[in-house]
């Protein structure tokens, strides 16, 4: 249930859900969609620059999750909060879900928590948004429907001083199907950059949502991480979710023609 001591009623819902009847069977999940702090924990001790930069948010991430959607007809969840007031790709007991360093940068609002502030930011937080994902993935199920899970997020090109020049990172965890299948795509369609478990994989905690709402159910899933100087821009939003729509839909069609159900 929803905290109102955190999240106050004009501030709306902590999540947003498009597309929930569509006819895809992609489920689309952007945990780091946006920079906005809930009002009640001000700026955490940040500066401007900082909220604006990709401690806060998986900059172009939420414009390419919007495109693919739109392009797939496809259901997308949204969280509607920064990442920096709760991660929501972490599980409450992990101390990263509230992170005291992010890259470079101190988080002076979120050091030395106490159990009882980590409960109220996962209440209000964490819970209605994979509530509302494990919803539509059960309702779905419910139905008759299969059901695909794909996380979209971004990377920053230079981290701790260090460039990185991958494009697409297509991680997966236990289950490789999908990511397997879409790097044959890639190859195939001889795009450049794309790389599997990169910039992060499954060792560096990454693949929480993967585990919760696609292991869990045995159902093919993937999280995608693309370079966000890609993206920054809505010209660059529509370009890669053009491409990658096109991954995810041959990909899909491989796993159905020649390696069986998506459902194990």
């Amino acid at each position: 249930m929803q905290d109102e001591k955190l999240i106050d009623e004009p501030e709306g819902p902590v999540f947003t859900v498009s597309r929930a009847d569509g006819v895809s069977d992609i489920v689309l999940v952007c945990e780091h969609a946006a920079k906005r702090m809930p009002e009640a924990l001000g700026t955490l001790g940040l500066d401007a620059q900082a909220l604006e930069s990709h401690i806060a948010w998986d900059i172009g991430a939420a414009g390419v999750a919007e495109r693919l959607s739109e392009a797939l007809d496809a259901a997308l969840v949204m969280q509607r909060f920064s990442r920096l007031a709760y991660d929501c790709n972490r599980p409450p007991e992990a101390a990263d879900a509230y992170p005291e360093n992010s890259e470079v940068f101190v988080v002076p609002g979120n050091c030395g928590l106490n159990a009882d502030a980590k409960t109220q930011r996962a209440e209000a937080l964490y819970y209605p948004f994979h509530g509302a994902i494990a919803d539509l993935m059960d309702g779905r199920h419910e139905a008759g429907r299969a059901v695909v899970l794909v996380t979209v997020h971004s990377f920053t090109p230079v981290y701790f001083g260090q460039p990185r020049d991958g494009a697409l990172g297509i991680l997966h965890d236990d289950d490789p199907r999908l990511a397997d299948a879409m790097l044959k795509a890639a190859f195939a369609a001889e795009l450049e950059g794309v790389r599997r478990n990169y910039p992060y994989g499954p060792q560096d905690g990454v693949t929480h949502t993967l585990k919760k709402h696609g292991l869990t159910r045995q159902i093919a899933n993937v999280m995608l991480e693309i370079r966000n100087d890609l993206i920054s821009d809505a010209a660059g939003q529509a370009e890669w979710a053009k491409q990658i729509a096109g991954l995810l839909q041959t990909a899909l069609a491989d796993l159905n023609t020649h390696k069986g159900q998506l459902h194990v």
